[in-house]
């Protein structure tokens, strides 16, 4: 097992019985990584969530350098490299529709470690530890509020087994017995979201369509700002979530303050590009906040609540607001025009490097696959 010290840090030089210098994976040697996305939410460009689209970078990025990437997702998910389907879950997202995608991932992982020589596994989901594989090196992204998963899921006793949040801030909610590595910030394609165009008079809310995300606060404070809302995000098929859209989100709907549904990358980009401020109303401790991020890379300031990592993300009075009521997130939507659209720029440019993560997952998975070098475990069906 490789010594707890030894996992503080990817560029840390990995040594011990267990690797055998001849047969190390070395910078630019082709390597087999297996990406494994939540069973319940499909993956690719287009995703809505920040986990799913996160790993369709990375595996964009595998293939892109000359690596294999091998993606397993839901039925409806989409791939660079290539796609291991699961069926989709169509109906409500219940423990039995839970159990049933938990099951036909641990399958899935386990008939792609037949087949393929995979060098490292790597979990996105919240649910992780429900298909975690045995042995073999394996990382795993902690996307959500560490205090959302089980506590012994962040415990891991294995050496070739690595955890690791997604910001400084997230890491240190950790709980203190937690044993992560070195987080890997996200980061955006600054380059793909640039489209220059004039900026039109509505505010945005791109999110999931639930309880913990708050979009319900949003279309108060625009409504009070008298400004135009466009909401675009997924109402996932959980009781919850649905009870809540009808709830608390469709009455509030009008002329002014309309629901676009889930929006892919070009129009995500186009409408991003084109708001006057992208607000995040969210109740939860957010991890990072890809669209944060995504917004400073169009020039659009962004209005939010304080929680988890935001603060990280948005200058107060630069590049954004921060607020802690409706009334001020109201007050924040109409003075959002006075902040400069070249300053959330270069700060994207400066902070958010989508190359920059990329390298940092890289090495990572190299690390990761010089602990399994010379132990081909699994037999390969090219």
């Amino acid at each position: 097992m490789l010594p707890m010290h030894q996992m503080q840090d990817f560029a840390t030089p990995l040594t011990g019985g267990d690797t055998a210098r001849g047969n190390e994976t070395r910078p630019g040697e082709t390597l087999t990584v297996l990406n494994v996305a939540y069973p319940l939410a499909p993956v690719g460009p287009d995703a809505v969530g920040g986990a799913e689209q996160i790993l369709s970078m990375l595996d964009r990025a595998l293939v892109q350098a000359g690596h294999r990437s091998i993606v397993i997702g839901c039925r409806g998910s989409s791939a660079s490299g290539t796609l291991v389907e699961i069926p989709a879950e169509n109906g409500v997202l219940d423990e039995a529709a839970k159990s049933r995608a938990q099951q036909a991932h641990r399958d899935a992982i386990a008939a792609a470690r037949a087949r393929w020589p995979i060098d490292v596994v790597h979990l996105h989901g919240i649910d992780f530890d429900a298909y975690l594989p045995d042995d073999g090196p394996t990382l795993v992204t902690l996307h959500l509020p560490l205090d959302w998963y089980p506590a012994a899921a962040l415990r891991p006793t294995r050496g070739d087994l690595w955890l690791h949040a997604v910001s400084p801030t997230q890491q240190k909610t950790a709980p203190s017995d937690a044993r992560l590595t070195a987080p890997i910030p996200n980061g955006v394609d600054i380059e793909a979201l640039t489209l220059l165009q004039s900026k039109r008079d509505f505010a945005l809310v791109l999110s999931r369509v639930c309880p913990e995300k708050g979009v319900h606060l949003a279309l108060d404070a625009a409504k009070q700002a008298d400004v135009p809302l466009v909401i675009g995000g997924k109402v996932y098929p959980y009781e919850t979530h649905t009870r809540y859209f009808r709830d608390e989100v469709q009455p509030r709907l009008d002329g002014r303050r309309r629901f676009l549904g889930p929006l892919g990358f070009t129009a995500k980009r186009r409408i991003l590009n084109a708001a006057r401020c992208l607000v995040i109303p969210s109740l939860a401790a957010e991890t990072s906040s890809l669209v944060a991020m995504e917004a400073l890379a169009c020039g659009t300031p962004v209005v939010a609540f304080p929680n988890g990592a935001l603060p990280d993300v948005i200058e107060h009075g630069r590049t954004g607001f921060l607020v802690d009521t409706v009334d001020e997130m109201a007050q924040a939507i109409l003075a959002a025009p006075s902040l400069d659209a070249e300053t959330c720029r270069a700060e994207a440019r400066r902070r958010f490097s989508l190359e920059r993560m990329i390298s940092s997952y890289m090495d990572a998975y190299q690390a990761l696959a010089r602990l399994g070098s010379g132990r081909r475990r699994f037999a390969a069906t090219p």
